[in-house]
């Protein structure tokens, strides 16, 4: 079995990380490189970086941020916001990023995914996808949770993966920031229609959410903020915890 991934998320508005409830009022959460430093002492297996307005207020991602992290962390970390074009996603990759995500881009133009596939390879794309329970279904929303589509979450998950997608990093908007744990039922049920690496993101707030996340809702890798932001629990601890409760983590 392979292991189990820990992934603190930061999200970053004018260069600070920020936090919220499900995508709503976001307060200051520290320094983005500072943050990721003391993540990488911790033990965290990646980092995912999220320009959460690039694409809303039509600015382009963190090239510079992605340069000052390579050059302090050697754990592998993910940059996205604001993605539209190879040129793009291939200024981050050469400053230091180990992986590109696309969210509302890839929605708008799908054969962005395809370009991307083409131009680095599978494992350098991950597809990122917000989305909320209206009814009976999931849909799926653009430009950090502002504008509805009628795009099904599970028809667009098969649709990324078949477009060369090589994760895929889904979050509930419903969960988001709340700390009541994730969507398992939603997530278990994605992991089954997809064959490549599912990442679980929104409602972590225990270290039993983990657990669950990881074994109802077969995820492969589990993010979190707010927690490892403000110090309530440490990575170590967790990774701990779950070695205990049988899930295999790394060291």
């Amino acid at each position: 079995m392979l292991a189990k991934r820990i992934i603190p998320c930061l999200d970053v508005k004018d260069g600070r990380t920020v936090k919220g409830i499900r995508f709503l009022g976001l307060q200051d959460a520290g320094d983005p490189v500072e943050l990721a430093c003391r993540y990488r002492e911790e033990g965290a297996d990646e980092l995912v970086f999220l320009d959460i307005t690039a694409t809303h207020e039509k600015r382009k991602t963190m090239v510079q941020l992605a340069a000052e992290v390579a050059r302090q962390v050697d754990i592998p970390f993910t940059i996205g916001g604001g993605i539209d074009s190879v040129r793009d996603a291939a200024k981050l990759l050469e400053a230091g990023a180990d992986k590109i995500s696309v969210n509302s881009a890839a929605v708008k133009n799908p054969a962005l995914i395809d370009s991307l596939a083409e131009a680095f390879g599978n494992q350098f794309v991950v597809v990122a996808i917000d989305a909320r329970q209206q009814a009976e279904s999931w849909k799926v929303f653009l430009n950090g949770g502002r504008q509805a589509t009628d795009h099904c979450l599970f028809a667009w998950a098969q649709e990324a993966e078949n477009r060369g997608a090589g994760e895929i990093l889904f979050t509930s908007m419903d969960h988001d920031g709340t700390r009541d744990g994730f969507a398992c039922p939603t997530l278990a049920h994605l992991s089954d229609l997809l064959g490549i690496p599912l990442i679980a993101s929104g409602g972590a707030g225990t270290m039993a959410h983990f657990r669950e996340v990881f074994t109802h809702g077969k995820a492969d890798a589990a993010l979190a903020a707010s927690i490892f932001h403000y110090q309530e629990i440490a990575i170590p601890t967790l990774k701990a915890y779950l070695s205990e409760e049988g899930i295999s983590v790394r060291a």
